[in-house]
């Protein structure tokens, strides 16, 4: 028996795909005519008569309310279809601003209530009406979904987004949010990103079975780290037998704009959950909170490993001001999605992870800026490659904005460090120590862990990929492996997501919240350029902690030179190799 886990139930149950085509593709859509693949994600697998898979594209959405038939979805995909004579640059489009002939049909699961023979018999006689439009079912085995046709209400920008969005990914530091295939395949239609900020709210022509109504949370009470669960369906409707409605679990790891408008999240998506939900769970309750934009992006070819979306009351609240422009009819097509309510959660105050992150500080060397933690008021540990060698650096912790009895400003406080201690370039330990020149009150010295448990959960945070714009980001996983040489543990290998500065940052336990290590590297592919952001690396604690509590009460540093006298054994660890001649050579 398949068993969903009641919260989770009600947040697949309002995923589903979108796609959309003409009956008449006309000269200007994009026309691929090949066989569909698992790298081509977002053309739909129902042929049309004359043609296969032409001008098909697909996307992952959401059902705002499943008795009025509201349905929101990303926006990029409706684009290839819109009239010559339409203004791209509008705030807003409508049905008329496309062809008359242009089809939307959104696939959903039916309610686990509905018993799976009535399921079926509905999609049925909904593919039965479709089948003479040119859209036929790759698989006959449809049971427990349901296919309908949809009329577009509006498509719209969310201009915060748009806003937050441009400062946050600026264009010369090289971030991409597609796949080398996916820009081959899109080609102008992805340039410069001019659509990834529209969104599209669809009407069902047919009802749905009832369910509980999906709360809206509003944006502005997200806190960072918090835990964070996306529906989308991978590649679209490329073969939703198996991938409509996947769900992943992940943490918030950083909120940008005015009031929260971008949201990033670990939780793993791939190309094809664009339109798809993000969802926070708590008090018992899940609670809608964004829509996917983009679920993978690159920084100068690294890959990030992050999922962007926007906060959907921003996108509401967008809605509320177009139709106050529009006529009646609209009004009451949209009624019930305004009405929706914007839960606020009675209290979230600050958690854990915020108590960790208040350690974490950016290290700035002039030549490069990573991360590190704070071991006391006055105490920086970070990586070697951080500091480039220099003698002093600059040190910065960031104060969010948080209610009266704490900051109540939003900022970087910069303080001078020297460097007290730094490894040589050959030692496998890529660590430096370094002294502020004054100290910094009220942080919470961290607990150094004395041992480890693979498979625990734990966090990574650092100023990674986003820099100083907004604050250390949160990344999760879990210790996927203790390495040991001789019974002592000389790396840690974790499934977070890190990524260009993130080095130096700490490596947390979820649960009791102690010191594990520093993140010293990710992976890269020396033979493809290829970097894996989930395979990662960090120095354990326990390979410092002696040396620091001997500087700490003595003032001693001495300890710390042992750390250039590892053996051969945590050299070959350090490389990723064995010894030559036994095995083949890492490429990593």
């Amino acid at each position: 028996m398949n068993i969903t886990k009641p919260h989770l139930a009600l947040a697949q149950s309002t995923g589903c795909v979108i796609t959309v085509c003409q009956t008449q593709p006309a000269p200007n859509v994009h026309n691929k005519n090949q066989r569909l693949s698992a790298t081509d994600p977002d053309k739909k697998p129902f042929p049309h008569p004359n043609a296969e898979c032409d001008g098909q594209w697909s996307c992952s959405g959401v059902i705002l309310d499943r008795n009025s038939g509201i349905v929101i979805c990303q926006g990029a995909v409706f684009f290839p279809f819109l009239k010559k004579s339409a203004n791209p640059d509008s705030s807003v489009l409508f049905t008329d601003d496309f062809p008359s002939d242009f089809l939307i049909q959104v696939e959903c699961a039916s309610q686990p209530q509905i018993h799976v023979k009535h399921g079926s018999h509905v999609h049925n006689d909904v593919m039965d009406q479709r089948s003479v439009l040119g859209l036929v079912p790759m698989s006959k085995s449809k049971s427990g979904r349901m296919q309908f046709q949809a009329q577009l209400l509006m498509l719209l920008p969310c201009p915060g987004f748009q806003k937050a969005f441009s400062k946050l990914f600026k264009k010369e530091e090289g971030w991409v949010f597609s796949s080398e295939e996916e820009k081959k395949e899109y080609g102008e239609f992805q340039k410069d990103l001019a659509y990834l900020h529209w969104f599209a709210i669809l009407k069902l022509q047919s009802p749905l079975p009832h369910t509980h109504k999906m709360g809206i949370m509003d944006s502005s009470k997200l806190v960072k780290g918090g835990t964070v669960y996306a529906c989308g369906s991978p590649f679209g409707s490329f073969y939703t037998d198996i991938f409509l409605n996947t769900i992943s679990k992940g943490v918030l790891s950083n909120i940008a704009g005015d009031q929260n408008v971008v949201l990033l999240t670990d939780a793993r998506c791939l190309p094809g959950s664009e339109g798809g939900g993000i969802f926070a769970f708590g008090e018992g309750v899940v609670h809608l909170v964004g829509i996917i934009v983009a679920p993978l992006c690159w920084k100068t070819n690294e890959w990030v490993g992050l999922t962007v979306a926007c906060s959907l009351s921003h996108i509401l609240d967008s809605i509320n001001k177009i139709l106050g422009r529009t006529e009646v009819g609209l009004k009451n097509e949209l009624g019930t999605l305004l009405l929706a309510d914007h839960c606020r959660p009675k209290h979230m105050g600050l958690g854990s992870i915020e108590k960790l992150m208040a350690s974490v500080v950016l290290v700035d060397s002039g030549q490069a800026w990573g991360s590190g933690v704070l071991l006391s008021s006055n105490l920086v540990l970070t990586c070697r490659h951080v500091i480039r060698n220099s003698l002093k650096v600059t040190v910065k912790i960031y104060h969010p904005k948080t209610p009266a009895g704490h900051h109540t400003y939003e900022g970087y406080q910069a303080i001078k460090g020297r460097v007290l201690f730094a490894t040589q370039a050959f030692s496998p330990y890529d660590i430096a120590v370094v002294e502020l020149e004054e100290s910094i009150r009220g942080i919470p010295e961290p607990v150094l862990a004395s041992e480890y448990c693979t498979g625990e959960d734990v966090y990574v945070i650092g100023f990674g990929a986003l820099g100083e714009r907004c604050g250390p980001s949160v990344t999760s996983g879990v210790l996927s492996t203790v390495i040991s040489v001789g019974n002592v543990p000389v790396m840690l290998q974790t499934s977070c997501a890190v990524h260009g500065g993130s080095s130096g940052g700490p490596l947390f336990a979820a649960e009791s919240g102690q010191l594990l290590g520093i993140v010293a590297s990710n992976t890269r592919d020396n033979c493809t350029g290829a970097t894996y952001p989930h395979l990662n690396f960090s120095i354990p604690i326990t390979i410092v902690g002696a040396a620091i509590q001997r500087y700490r009460k003595y003032g001693d540093l001495r300890s710390f030179g042992e750390l250039n006298k590892a053996g051969h054994a945590v050299q070959d660890v350090w490389r990723l190799q064995r010894s030559p001649g036994k095995v083949f050579q890492s490429k990593l």
